[in-house]
């Protein structure tokens, strides 16, 4: 009999145990209360950096994102895929900063390191950070949610973009990464922010944003702004941007325009 209870509080002891990697990856962190708390989640194809402020985007063989600088006049670090690392100062439960690195390891200790992480749950944190977090977490949160594999941020960028309680340079954030994308549904996302009604700064990013996308869907989005849209400030910006293109469906507009003067 005492065997049988011994293996079944085993059984129980194993049981519980599985179950605490299986915690949402926000009540993992919070627990914490105090302190940094790390984890680590796979990059997508084409995210390297080089472990300390270096990251960037390859595309096509050439780095098409990048944040900090890669190069200098004499040297060049190298860009190692993943990676994405994370470190969360979290103090009385509140996350109040936010580090991103690509590559690397750590050093030193942490308050709690979780280790691997899902790259989408990590994503989805990362996005929810930056839909209710202070501004400098919340900005911080937004480009790493877009480097997880298998992550699609572009619903909840757009959703942060739109969300008028958001402050200022969250929503901007939000606005240009979305523009980063490779989906379809970006573009269609940055039009209707440049549409809606709200605050002239963020839609005046979407439309530079637009400027960013593939030019068979910017060109087309940037001239309808140019021709209909009722504010003079975002049809002034979007005629700027294609201005910056050789486009001819661009030469042709500006053709249009003058002859009508």
């Amino acid at each position: 009999m005492r065997r049988f209870v011994n293996t079944l509080a085993v059984i129980g002891t194993l049981g519980a145990t599985s179950g605490l990697p299986a915690q949402g990856l926000a009540a993992r962190v919070s627990a914490v209360n105090s302190g940094t708390v790390r984890f680590e989640f796979p990059a997508a194809d084409g995210v390297c950096g080089n472990g300390r402020d270096n990251i960037g985007v390859r595309s096509g063989g050439r780095m098409s994102i990048s944040q900090g600088e890669f190069r200098s006049r004499e040297w060049e670090s190298e860009c190692e895929p993943g990676p994405v690392r994370i470190a969360l100062d979290l103090s009385r439960g509140a996350v109040t900063g936010l580090r991103a690195y690509v590559g690397g390891q750590w050093r030193g200790q942490a308050a709690q390191d979780l280790g691997a992480v899902s790259a989408v749950e990590a994503s989805d944190y990362l996005l929810a950070l930056a839909s209710t977090a202070n501004e400098s977490v919340a900005k911080e949160a937004i480009f790493p949610a877009t480097l997880a594999q298998g992550a699609r941020p572009w619903p909840r960028l757009l959703e942060i973009a739109k969300d008028d309680r958001r402050p200022r340079e969250v929503r901007n954030s939000a606005v240009f990464w979305l523009g980063q994308g490779t989906a379809e549904e970006a573009t269609k996302g940055l039009a209707e922010i440049v549409d809606a009604d709200g605050d002239r700064e963020v839609r005046k990013s979407a439309v530079f944003s637009l400027s960013q996308r593939p030019t068979d869907e910017a060109v087309p989005a940037l001239l309808r702004i140019a021709r209909t849209h009722r504010d003079p400030e975002l049809r002034r910006s979007a005629i700027f941007w294609l201005g910056q293109t050789r486009d001819p469906r661009v030469i042709a507009y500006f053709e249009e325009v003058l002859l009508r003067r």
